[in-house]
């Protein structure tokens, strides 16, 4: 059998239609118990709700409103129209906090920094840009040192009025934020020592001391006049008593050891042991003591690291703990069998 063609073509296939579906213009809703062909059809937004106005039947539940959203979020009672943006912030209080941004994908023109540029300037002035750089940077310096957001917002606080009062001008922005965030965490009895501080932001202990100075007698900050002082003298805010709690916790010590070490440093400044060191030496060696005299050793090198003291301190600090151990360890200790003088070494 032969073909006109060698190989025929196929059928063309034809085009099937899918079939479009559309509202139905011509329905109407109207209440089945007045059957009004022009309903008084009512939206009660408030309780969601379909209501017939003339009867008041129940046509519909569950209805959502697509109005805008005009709702009051001032604490206080009045017109607040605001819907959009984040809560606003007391600190920046007379300040826009509404920011434009611009996309950078202008095809390699430029135009997006110019824009960025001219909008940065436009929307607010100099001071208010540095005052929103510097909280910018106390919130991410307070996460990274796992702050919590109480010191945050004292050293804030603390930033905004130094700036208000042009109290240290002509300093460093990093070195003013150091400073209140070292003064934020002493007031929220939360000390942080010099070097932790200095370590964090990057700022010479030196340039910390002097705007910490200015701080401190510009807002009236003498241990007298914001911490109460117990009856030894000491600030309760930067006692090597504070740092215990957090120098243990890294040494994995138990809550015995770190309960012992207070007593002990408590018992040493009575009898005037290792006065004039820094409260981060005496907490150092204080814990190098009680773990030898309650039989838990941890090397000086460990304690050294978290206290961020040398050895040579540590073991110093312990030499003169040890030479008047009989006043520091009391007799109920080693009664209970917690404590044993003989397991402290002689360090020469």
């Amino acid at each position: 059998m032969a073909f006109a063609q060698p190989f025929p073509l196929a059928a063309a296939a034809q085009k099937i239609q899918q079939q479009t579906f559309g509202p139905d213009l011509a329905v109407r809703l109207i209440c089945p118990e007045c059957r009004d062909p022009n309903p008084n059809i009512v939206e009660e937004f408030g309780s969601g709700d379909l209501v017939c106005g003339s009867c008041g039947l129940v046509l519909g539940d569950r209805i959502v409103d697509t109005r805008s959203e005009w709702r009051t979020f001032a604490n206080d009672e009045g017109d607040d129209p605001s819907r959009v943006g984040a809560a606003s912030d007391p600190l920046l209080e007379g300040i826009e906090q509404l920011d434009t941004l611009i996309s950078f994908r202008d095809g390699g023109t430029g135009i997006a920094r110019e824009l960025q540029r001219a909008a940065s300037r436009s929307q607010s002035s100099r001071s208010e840009r540095n005052l929103l750089t510097a909280f910018r940077d106390i919130g991410s310096w307070c996460d990274q040192f796992s702050l919590p957001k109480t010191i945050s917002d004292i050293a804030k606080q603390l930033y905004k009025r130094s700036d208000e009062e042009k109290l240290l001008r002509g300093k460093p922005l990093e070195a003013v934020i150091a400073a209140c965030i070292f003064i934020a965490c002493r007031q929220a009895h939360v000390p942080r020592t010099f070097r932790e501080i200095c370590n964090l932001t990057h700022v010479s202990k030196k340039t910390l001391g002097q705007c910490y100075k200015a701080l401190e007698q510009a807002f009236n900050l003498s241990p007298g006049a914001t911490a109460q002082v117990n009856a030894n003298g000491s600030n309760p805010s930067t006692g090597p008593e504070n740092l215990l709690v957090r120098y243990c916790n890294h040494l994995d010590l138990p809550a015995n050891v770190q309960s012992i070490c207070g007593d002990i440093i408590v018992a040493a400044r009575q009898h005037g042991v290792a006065d004039g060191r820094s409260p981060v030496s005496i907490a150092g060696g204080a814990i190098y003591f009680t773990c030898h005299l309650l039989g838990k050793p941890k090397s000086s090198r460990d304690i050294s690291v978290v206290a961020g003291v040398s050895e040579g301190t540590i073991k110093l600090v312990y030499r003169l703990y040890y030479a008047d151990r009989e006043k520091l360890v009391k007799e109920e200790w080693i009664k209970e069998g917690r404590a044993d003088m003989d397991r402290l070494p002689v360090e020469r």
